[in-house]
């Protein structure tokens, strides 16, 4: 079985092959990214329209370059998996209607997958691991612990109730004169700073629901560099370093309590998996390595290629839909919001 995916929620156009071997066992034929970070950069943050505008400039020819990649034809697919949202709904659209463009032609069976379902499933691509188990879902839009009991089956455990950490990342970058995206510009010059010259706070630690706030974190980074302006190079990277240490230091206990939570509604989980763009941070990964080894379990990141958006996942998510007769027709909507909880899950129908 080999699906063709395509994504294209934010400001990255993919597209992608996934088969599946004799074993059951998830194999990337082919992944091809293309990042609109260039275009957005002059304005601190990815602009809707010129992402729209740039996906159908280049969906066409990336496909045709991932099918060429993994060395097949469109007659050789045998499904069309595409985020249907949450994200930008021009970007959607583009990716959508595209979809289903080739599914009509093709008369190949259309998935319309939840982006979030996709960062939630990739766990299972990269390492075969089974349900249940808890997910944190970290990005540049979500911060969410979830309970992965099965396919189509969350439980949203845990939620920000107002910045995603990918987002504070970005606007701490930016208070501090970095680069856009933020993210691997604070963690860069964190590794040369000193994490405890900056007294931040560590919202909603201890508290006894496993939710986040990062707002008032971001807002104690301002008011540390307005105190020492103009910044020194060694300023820059001690608030880096104290920033990011707090992020981590809330991280693990919100996802200590998380999985208490877990436990409490699904039982023990087989794995703890990191997912989404902030998985790349290599001293977030380690922390929770080490609350996955004092907990018993089993840490799963993906690869650094997987933890951005790209078509993998959105190929991965749609056959696994597929393998359980879950397929979606032409009328599949595009949605700006969709929530990954059960009260939200992706929609799809018996074949």
């Amino acid at each position: 079985m080999r699906i063709l995916g395509i994504e294209t929620t934010c400001d990255e156009t993919a597209a992608a092959v996934v088969g599946v071997g004799f074993d059951g066992r998830g194999e990337i034929l082919s992944s091809e990214v293309l990042s609109q970070i260039a275009e957005h950069a002059a304005y601190g943050g990815v602009v809707p329209e010129i992402a729209a505008r740039a996906h159908v400039e280049v969906l066409d020819r990336l496909i045709a370059r991932a099918l060429k990649n993994a060395n097949c034809a469109i007659k050789d697919i045998d499904g069309i998996a595409v985020a249907a949202g949450p994200g930008l709904i021009g970007g959607v659209l583009v990716g959508l209607t595209t979809a289903k463009a080739i599914a009509l032609v093709t008369r190949k069976p259309l998935m319309a997958v939840n982006h979030l379902e996709a960062h939630a499933l990739t766990a299972r691509l990269t390492d075969g691991i089974g349900f249940p188990y808890l997910l944190l879902l970290a990005s540049g839009g979500h911060t969410q612990l979830v309970a992965v009991k099965g396919v189509g089956d969350y439980v949203r455990i845990g939620t920000t109730i107002d910045d995603a950490i990918g987002e504070a990342f970005d606007k701490a970058a930016k208070m501090l004169g970095l680069p856009y995206p933020g993210g691997p510009h604070v963690e860069r010059e964190a590794a040369r700073g000193n994490p405890e010259r900056f007294a931040l706070p560590r919202p909603m630690q201890g508290r006894a629901e496993p939710n986040f706030s990062l707002s008032g974190l971001k807002t104690a980074v301002r008011i540390e560099a307005e105190k020492i302006a103009p910044l020194t190079q060694t300023d820059i990277s001690d608030l880096c370093a104290s920033f990011q240490a707090a992020i981590v230091d809330v991280v693990v206990d919100r996802t200590r309590v998380g999985l208490r939570r877990f436990r409490e509604i699904a039982g023990a989980p087989k794995a703890l998996v990191v997912a989404g763009g902030v998985a790349a941070n290599q001293t977030m990964r380690q922390a929770l390595q080490r609350l996955a080894v004092e907990t018993g379990l089993k840490l799963v990141a993906p690869p650094l290629a997987l933890c951005g958006d790209n078509a993998a996942m959105i190929a991965w998510a749609g056959l696994e839909r597929m393998r359980l007769g879950l397929i979606d027709d032409i009328n599949a909507p595009a949605r700006a919001r969709w929530p990954l909880d059960t009260s939200g899950q992706a929609v799809g129908v018996k074949a």
